[in-house]
């Protein structure tokens, strides 16, 4: 009997030393990857000051541009511009400059790289599909590539039933009503636009996790009508005169660009569906490999959100509802030929993805030690599905019991 208690006091023993051995890397793997989610931070960001949040939008300061001319603003949450000159004739000249500007941000190669894209042709990687859900008025593909530099890329193909061309495009040109539904955008509001193309800077503000700061972006959009389709290219810009500060981060590399087509319903095969290509890949300043964890993991509850508020906005624009400025500017695009969409689809040239001059902290994230990335996703984890690591950690207490309990 003393020897059977000596045994199970060994055999307890043996129990707490594994679970010491399983929880203890897993908590000091967790403080590093909080840590590190609240200290990653480019050095040049330390001295600036921080915006404070204010009734859930953040207050932008008003702005001179020493280098990029202002012109008149429209309505809408758009920042105010101080012009630095003065007289009808100067302020119109002014206004033309801004309008060049602006339409410079987002030009026809975008347009081309956006079009391989559509058509597969862009001699990228092969895509490997991730997801493939439905609902009864939506259906939704989902495929990642990892190019051999940059951030993750992803591709998509949503179908939503009974729904036409000119909706998608304003429901997703529209911030002010994505500020309704989406709650992880805290913050849009147009900076500059010009009413001939139609091209868009925008500053949004995105809420992240609790272990991740805010995200800002600066972004410049545009649209080109195909006849048949819509081509929207949204994609991160640089401006020297929006200052950068600690909170929210900026990120300066970003694309998101769709086509809007119609094709089949499932009901009935009649053209009265409509698919979206979405293209999207950004570096949001975090290891690539937690993003990708994150975004598998949060991707497909985010997508269901669009398919509800579509048919909400639908109802909206039925019952007569006055249009967004940026629905409105939605509706000033550029328009294409056929021949010209062929000449696109033909050309041979190569496309190179334009990337921002600022790519500081981008070295410092790739030579960071395993440990730590390893630390942060097991952070991540823990905050995407709490019960995970629980789970794990019972069946191997359960495992080294059954072992023992064979040797008896």
């Amino acid at each position: 009997m003393a020897f059977f208690g000596v045994m199970e006091m060994a055999t307890a023993l043996d129990i707490l030393s594994d679970l010491f051995v399983f929880i203890a890397p897993i908590w000091i793997a967790v403080i590093v990857g909080v840590v590190l989610g609240w200290a990653w931070k480019p050095k040049w960001a330390d001295n600036l000051p921080s915006i404070e949040p204010t009734s859930n939008s953040y207050v932008i300061p008003k702005l001179r541009l020493p280098s990029w001319p202002a012109f008149a603003s429209t309505s809408g949450p758009h920042t105010d511009y101080v012009s630095t000159s003065s007289g009808a004739g100067s302020s119109s000249l002014q206004r033309n400059e801004g309008e060049n500007v602006v339409s410079a941000l987002v030009t026809e190669h975008d347009l081309k790289n956006l079009i391989k894209l559509v058509e597969e042709k862009d001699g990228g990687p092969a895509w490997i599909q991730m997801m493939d859900r439905s609902t009864p008025t939506m259906s939704y593909q989902a495929w990642r590539r990892d190019p051999e530099n940059g951030p993750p890329q992803y591709r998509s193909r949503t179908v939503y039933e009974d729904a036409s061309i000119e909706l998608l495009r304003d429901f997703f040109w529209d911030d002010e009503y994505r500020l309704k539904w989406d709650d992880m955008l805290i913050h849009a509001s147009t900076l500059q636009e010009c009413p001939v193309t139609g091209t868009m800077m925008v500053h949004w503000v995105r809420k992240f996790p609790f272990f991740c700061s805010d995200r800002e972006y600066i972004i410049g959009r545009r649209i080109w009508d195909a006849g048949q389709a819509y081509y929207c290219v949204t994609k991160g810009v640089p401006c020297p005169s929006m200052p950068r500060h600690n909170k929210p981060k900026r990120v300066d590399l970003y694309y998101s660009s769709w086509c809007i087509r119609p094709v089949k319903s499932r009901k009935d095969d009649q053209m009265t569906a409509c698919e979206v290509l979405l293209f999207h890949h950004e570096d949001m300043g975090i290891p690539w490999e937690i993003a990708k964890l994150g975004v598998r993991q949060g991707m497909w509850g985010a997508v269901k959100k669009f398919d509800p508020a579509l048919r909400i906005y639908k109802k909206e624009r039925a019952s007569g509802v006055p249009l967004s400025p940026c629905a409105r500017a939605a509706k000033i695009n550029t328009k294409i030929t056929p021949e010209y969409m062929s000449s696109l689809e033909n050309a041979t040239s190569d496309i190179t993805e334009t990337k921002n001059e600022d790519t500081s902290g981008k070295q410092i994230r790739r030579s960071i030690p395993k440990i730590l990335v390893f630390g942060g996703v097991i952070a991540l984890a823990c905050t995407v599905d709490q019960g995970l690591l629980t789970k794990a950690l019972i069946f191997g207490v359960a495992r080294r019991v059954a072992n023992i309990g064979r040797r008896f």
